[in-house]
């Protein structure tokens, strides 16, 4: 029997060991439906702490909870552990490291490359392994396929490799890991074949592409797709309000049209890890090609541009009561980067909260899911949202329009409203 049939058969009988490398909002999720499937699961991650909890039975992620965590471990099926050399022990090995860009907006891949150095130390004949972390397209093959094949290995015959690209959407009760459908693609059509049937128990569709290349495109495509969209709907709000018009009444009646139309809605600006960041990595490679991303970069610019379209807003609603930014008390209602997580990875919020401050303002704020944050080196703590507090700012600057917020209160106490998420709704 090949190598390859080997490792499928190993697979779908649950007999393989399988190893998740950062387990963090992609990782841990991973691991946990991978364990759930029967597979026994070893999570590896640099942080110690992490480690402990996990193996204490404590999550530090939110969509899994401790009862989901407790009942695989109960099972035998998961432990956490640093010790990188375990990975000789594992059958397939699934790598979620992050993968941020550097301050000149390039792609900082060197959590990859440490990942990749740690499967080359203990990388055996008759594993997989398949990398998740968003990147451009080229990164499996000419970053990590030298990498392993430099152990004397040959990919397709002795070791598999293959590309999947988390989908992951933080605080998505309908989607999650299991039902979200899965793109795989590998160096070669067996390596393809054997990631696709070590996924297979564990997550419901499996949509297999032609190469790597093929897979990492598609993630960077479908973030791509999502902030030139938001870029329009955040360009049609400062046409809107140019023209006194309101944006929301506009999209929603759009959205009636069956055929042809998609509704996305106009914000702060972006947040969090993906979508911000992501269509950078096909930007800074076609740069490397001589091609210029033009819906990319203009997409990126307008909206970058959003905290300070709404720190004017601030600005011009203050004036119409005779009042300056400088010296007011705003508040500030939310600063995870969306609704109902605990994440301020890039938030706007941040930099509108920023740019307040810069201003003269005196800016607080309360977000039921982030107690506390911390920017420039300086702490800020939620501060409780009541009436007291709502009557005694200048102005109340909706951010993020967590569902937990009790905007009534807001509507019946506030003097002045900035809402960059039609939160109150039209009156």
């Amino acid at each position: 029997m090949r190598l390859a049939d080997e490792l499928i058969a190993k697979a779908e009988s649950r007999k393989a060991r399988f190893g998740v490398i950062g387990l963090g909002y992609v990782g841990l999720p991973l691991a946990v439906e991978l364990a759930n499937a029967g597979y026994e699961v070893v999570g590896f991650d640099v942080n110690q702490h992490v480690v402990d909890g996990l193996n204490a039975g404590r999550s530090h992620v939110g969509d899994i909870t401790d009862d989901q965590l407790g009942a695989i471990r109960s099972a035998g099926r998961f432990t956490a552990t640093v010790d990188m050399a375990r990975l000789s022990e594992t059958d397939a090995i699934s790598i979620c490291v992050p993968t941020p860009l550097s301050k000149f907006k390039d792609p900082d891949v060197s959590f990859i490359v440490a990942a990749s150095d740690a499967v080359k130390g203990s990388l055996r004949r008759g594993q997989v392994i398949i990398l998740e972390s968003t990147t451009y397209p080229g990164t499996t093959r000419e970053i990590m396929l030298p990498a392993l094949e430099g152990t004397g290995l040959t990919v397709g015959e002795d070791f598999f490799l293959a590309f999947s690209p988390e989908r992951v959407d933080p605080g998505n009760a309908r989607y999650q890991t299991k039902n979200t459908p899965k793109v795989i693609g590998g160096i070669t059509p067996d390596c393809c074949r054997v990631a696709t049937a070590f996924y297979a128990a564990a997550i419901d569709t499996l949509v297999a592409v032609s190469t790597t290349e093929a897979a990492e495109l598609v993630k960077l495509l479908e973030n791509t797709f999502r902030i030139v969209n938001i870029g329009l709907a955040n360009e049609m709000a400062i046409v809107c309000d140019k023209l006194g018009v309101d944006v929301w009444e506009v999209i929603e009646a759009a959205a009636t049209k069956p055929f042809g139309f998609m509704k996305f809605l106009p914000g702060p600006g972006l947040g969090g890890h993906c979508i911000p960041i992501d269509p950078h990595y096909l930007a800074w490679k076609m740069r490397g090609l001589n091609y210029k991303t033009r819906f990319i970069d203009l997409a990126g610019e307008v909206n970058t541009e959003m905290p300070l379209f709404w720190i004017r807003k601030v600005g011009e609603t203050l004036n119409e009561r005779g009042q300056a930014v400088r010296g007011s008390k705003i508040l500030v209602l939310g600063v995870a980067y969306k609704p109902d997580i605990s994440d301020t990875r890039e938030s706007p919020a941040i930099d509108i909260f920023r740019l307040l401050a810069d201003q003269g303002a005196q800016v607080s704020y309360h977000d039921p899911l982030v107690p506390m944050f911390r920017d420039d080196g300086r702490e800020h703590r939620s501060v409780p949202l009541t009436a007291e507090a709502i009557e005694a700012a200048d102005c109340v600057m909706i951010v993020t329009n967590h569902s937990t917020i009790d905007f009534e209160l807001v509507r019946e106490h506030a003097r002045t409203v900035v809402d960059t998420r039609n939160a109150l709704g039209r009156r």
